[in-house]
């Protein structure tokens, strides 16, 4: 038979390159991912609404100055840090005894619990639950998407990678869509602490998931990958058992800088996103307008993941797949430079997570597939839950300085000042981090 002919026959094949063999496990994790993403996308427009809802009217007076509600989510964000070395430590503790699927239930059963809890305090919430539910929805992205990602990519080959990550990723994307859009239909409908209850029939149905993953990689488990030469072994605390990994590896540390510096531009495109709606709009159109364009967003992502993620990097590769985001946010912080109003700021979200969500996070997570064990769980723990938040703790410094320098919605333009240098830096890791994958992937024959 022809090497093209199941191609012919299977149009998913044709899109993704996918292997009868292979489509199981890739059906399972689109619908695992999907449900992470779903949820975390109910969990997101609602933090972010209930804490600047909160501060509608009111400031919060941290340590003299009174801080509006967009001041005040970047200093949640910098409290971000302490739950991510939190986190590290516990994923990193848990991952040397229990794997894929193990780590899936241990931190399901935790939120399942965290959603009962807050069903029954959102709808009369004071400030410090206000807070803590916002640390909260931020703690569930940074463990369950990686819990998530260690189960994949410690279940697939490079070169099974490059082939079922559009498809899981596509899972994502589609669950950001289905869920913000959800929210958006539901939002003035549905209370607060009915929303828990939603997440917690959803958290229900991942324990399932992942169970069915597991069993099927459990009997065709891939190859694990050769320790590096001479690499000494890693012990002690285990938040810093990942960051020495790190610092040994040109590769790793490559993608920190991917990773940091994306988190950079980020969290300073978000501030800009956040002053805009609420300098133009008030009252209840601030949480439509939130909610129309996380829906937008998500809308764009699954068409980008759709269309385009596995065509690229089947195609051109995961180091080409790897600009696309920054070239993306480079767009669309010139064009705020030139006009900050309403939709074009609106927009910043659509340019910075509907590529982020979708090919980024695609090539990103692929670039950990070749890595040994320790660092697909203990290195990829530390850069995905203590870097990301550190360098959301540098952006937030630097939005809070200019915002208070300048004092006025004006000054927010000339952020994307700052977020073109970083993006320069960030092409640059970009470049490195997909020559050394496709090194790395050829020397194992994948």
């Amino acid at each position: 038979m022809p090497a093209d002919a199941p191609a012919r026959r299977n149009p998913l094949r044709a899109v993704f390159d996918i292997s009868r063999v292979e489509l199981p496990l890739a059906l399972l994790m689109f619908v695992y991912f999907f449900l992470v993403i779903t949820t975390f996308w109910i969990l997101k427009p609602i933090k972010k609404t209930v804490f600047i809802g909160f501060y509608e009217g009111r400031t919060f007076d941290w340590l003299g100055p009174a801080l509006d509600g967009p001041q005040a989510e970047l200093i949640a964000k910098v409290m971000n840090m302490v739950v991510a070395y939190a986190a590290v430590v516990v994923f990193s503790a848990l991952a040397k005894g229990l794997r894929r699927q193990q780590l899936t239930f241990v931190f399901s059963g935790f939120f399942l619990a965290a959603y009962v809890a807050y069903s029954f305090v959102l709808d009369r919430a004071g400030e410090a639950t206000v807070w803590s539910f916002y640390l909260f929805g931020d703690a569930f992205s940074t463990l369950m998407v990686a819990t998530f990602f260690a189960f994949l990519n410690d279940s697939v080959t490079s070169d099974k990678a490059k082939r079922i990550y559009g498809l899981v990723g596509l899972g994502g994307v589609a669950g950001g869509a289905f869920g913000s859009m959800f929210v958006r239909t539901l939002i003035d409908q549905v209370d607060t602490g009915a929303w828990m209850w939603i997440c917690f029939g959803v958290g229900l149905v991942i324990i399932v998931v992942a169970f069915a993953a597991g069993r099927l990689v459990d009997r065709d488990p891939p190859p694990e990958a050769e320790p590096a030469p001479n690499e000494p072994a890693v012990g002690g605390n285990p938040a810093l058992e990942g960051a020495r990994l790190v610092f040994r590896s040109p590769y790793l540390l490559s993608i920190v800088a991917i990773v940091g510096l994306y988190e950079i531009v980020s969290t300073v495109m978000d501030f800009q996103f956040t002053s805009t709606i609420v300098h133009y709009l008030e009252g209840d159109a601030i949480g439509r307008q939130f909610a129309t364009m996380y829906a937008l967003t998500n809308s764009v992502a699954l068409v980008v993941q759709l269309l385009f993620t596995s065509f690229v990097m089947t195609r051109f590769g995961v180091g080409v797949a790897l600009l696309v985001l920054p070239l993306a946010a480079l767009g669309g912080s010139g064009v705020f430079l030139a006009m900050p109003i309403l939709w074009v700021g609106s927009f910043l979200n659509t340019a910075d997570n509907a590529f982020s969500y979708s090919i980024n996070q695609s090539a990103k997570e692929a670039l950990y597939v070749p890595t040994t064990k320790d660092e697909k769980y203990k290195a990829k723990a530390f850069i995905d839950m203590f870097v990301q938040r550190f360098a959301k703790a540098v952006a937030v410094a630097v939005s809070l300085g200019v915002s208070a320098w300048f004092g006025d919605f004006s000054s927010v333009r000339w952020l994307s000042l700052f977020t073109v240098a970083v993006i320069g830096l960030w092409l640059v890791a970009a470049r490195y981090a997909g020559r050394r994958f496709q090194e790395m992937t050829e020397s194992q024959g994948g």
